[in-house]
């Protein structure tokens, strides 16, 4: 490092420039090998940019992929102005769906519908996939062997998240109008989950904003 540099600005302006999230092994890339730091002074960096940046509008926070700087979700209400066109929503079929797999991981389409006592749409499967927040981990050794399917790292890294252990318990979601708040997607392709689309009295009806990639507001897209 130049004089009057410190490792904690090359960090920030590295999550700065990058427009996603940056692990321990993608700052220490930034250095040459014999000067780069440890992961410990690393981890020490990003916790004083993190003290740093409290009480303001956006934040350091480390997610399932790494660190990024985004909008804090306590300011989407003014900052998705800055946004003629309203986020979609998906389906509350999607989101019970995406919410069962999340907590009752790996789990087959069958277990999904005896759940929700209703049958899953194909299109909500595929969407999921699409969105790489949804994969297929192996197969139930039952007869069919039915797909298996667990949430990725993609989704912890929408919702904000470092790990499952962070989901709400079950205990603090009171309903599903609850999860509702919680899980603000994007529209779907087009003809996606047509087969299973809401009314509009169900519609999700929830406030987060989807910016764009270099400034990732908590709760949207990395």
């Amino acid at each position: 490092m130049n004089e009057g540099t410190s490792l904690k600005h090359i960090v920030e302006a590295a999550l700065l420039a990058a427009g996603r999230a940056l692990d321990l092994d993608a700052l220490a890339a930034l250095f040459d090998e014999a000067g780069a730091p440890d992961r410990a002074t690393l981890r020490a960096a990003l916790d004083e940019l993190v003290a740093d940046y409290q009480g303001r509008g956006i934040e350091v926070r480390e997610i399932a992929s790494g660190w990024r700087i985004q909008v804090r979700a306590s300011y989407a209400p003014w900052v998705s102005r800055l946004w003629e066109e309203k986020p979609g929503r998906y389906s509350r079929a999607l989101m019970e769906t995406l919410a069962i797999i999340a907590y009752r991981q790996p789990i087959t389409r069958g277990e999904i519908e005896d759940i929700r006592g209703v049958a899953v749409s194909t299109n909500i499967v595929k969407t999921l996939l699409e969105r790489e927040w949804v994969r297929v981990v192996g197969q139930r050794d039952v007869p069919g062997r039915p797909s298996l399917y667990a949430t990725t790292r993609q989704f912890l890294d929408y919702f904000g998240l470092r790990s499952l252990d962070e989901l709400p318990t079950l205990a603090e979601l009171k309903d599903m109008e609850s999860l509702d708040g919680e899980l603000v997607l994007e529209p779907p392709a087009e003809g996606a989950e047509a087969a299973d689309a809401p009314s509009a009295a169900e519609a999700v009806d929830a406030g987060a904003v989807d910016a764009p990639a270099d400034v990732p507001v908590a709760g949207s897209p990395a």
